[in-house]
């Protein structure tokens, strides 16, 4: 039901179960993680693919990989900052560079992990991980969409990182949505200007382009679900026929959607654009709807933004 708060992780887990029943070759990989990442189930349910291996990060990568190699499809899912940043190197050189068949999730992304500070804030995941050649890299926006990408994910031949948060997130499109790697979702056309969202923010850019058409303002609404491989065709549409665009993500604005949307465009398409997102600091610990408005990410704040960016102030 449109606008019903689901848990994220508890969808992302009853998706891997969904696509373990038909796929005996799902194995599930957890370093002291599985009832944080809403794969408690999957382990009741399948108890012999189900590996725990403590807080060990660097070695759980290794033995997913090993696993891939003999046609195991690995889902290795844990704190988002401790399979991403802690985990960097074994990321690149035992995943990405031997092009292992492993899916990466990294839950709790974000500033979702709230009150726990910077140690495990995952505000630079997609700036590290879009680093590495030939790693697809999901950040699905809603439930709907976060099961869709679990399928996916799994039927996609390659490395791949997904992101999830936890705060419950509403539910922003029909069962039937049409999902597919690597192209962005329209959620409504406009011609004043494109706001693209992606994670957990995407729900607060939807919001923000209501209280826009409210003030007249005629915006494009675009879900990135997958920030690699971009949607390059339907970005510089976007650049084309609105000439502005307004990037909103729940990450640094280096390195993350906002820059690979500006990589695109300044190649083929210079345009006029604003990033949204945390800026060169550390960010603060805190209540989660709290920290979103201190970074300019709630609604009114994205509102605010957007009308000062139009009017060039």
């Amino acid at each position: 039901m449109i606008n019903e708060l689901k848990d994220p992780r508890k969808i992302f887990g009853e998706a891997v179960i969904e696509a373990s029943e038909t796929n005996p070759n799902i194995v599930v990989l957890s370093a002291d993680s599985s009832s944080g990442s809403g794969l408690g189930d999957f382990k009741k349910k399948f108890p012999d693919r189900h590996f725990e291996f403590g807080i060990m990060e660097q070695g759980v990568t290794g033995i997913a990989c090993g696993l891939a190699t003999t046609g195991k499809i690995p889902v290795f899912a844990a704190i988002a900052p401790f399979v991403t940043a802690r985990n960097f190197e074994m990321f690149r050189n035992d995943l990405g560079y031997m092009n292992q068949n492993v899916k990466v999730v990294g839950r709790c992304a974000g500033l979702t992990y709230d009150q726990l500070g910077s140690t495990h804030h995952s505000i630079d995941d997609v700036a590290i991980i879009r680093t590495i050649p030939g790693v697809t890299i999901i950040n699905p926006g809603d439930p709907v969409t976060i099961k869709k990408a679990v399928h996916a994910m799994i039927d996609h031949v390659g490395p791949c990182y997904m992101k999830i948060g936890s705060p419950k997130m509403p539910v922003l499109y029909e069962e039937e949505v049409d999902f597919n790697l690597g192209k962005g979702i329209v959620i409504k056309d406009g011609h004043d200007v494109t706001l693209i969202g992606t994670g957990t923010v995407l729900s607060k850019a939807v919001a923000a382009a209501k209280l826009l058409e409210d003030e007249g303002i005629s915006v494009r609404l675009i879900d990135i679900h997958t920030i690699k491989p971009l949607d390059r065709e339907l970005i510089l549409s976007a650049a084309r026929e609105t000439g502005r665009i307004v990037t909103v993500e729940e990450h640094f604005t280096t390195g993350g959607l906002g820059s690979a949307v500006a990589e695109i465009c300044s190649q083929e398409c210079p345009v006029q654009m604003k990033m949204i997102g945390i800026g060169d600091y550390y960010a603060s610990n805190g209540p989660y709807e709290e920290l979103l408005g201190k970074y300019g990410l709630q609604p009114d704040l994205i509102k605010e933004t957007v009308i000062k960016f139009i009017k060039n102030k």
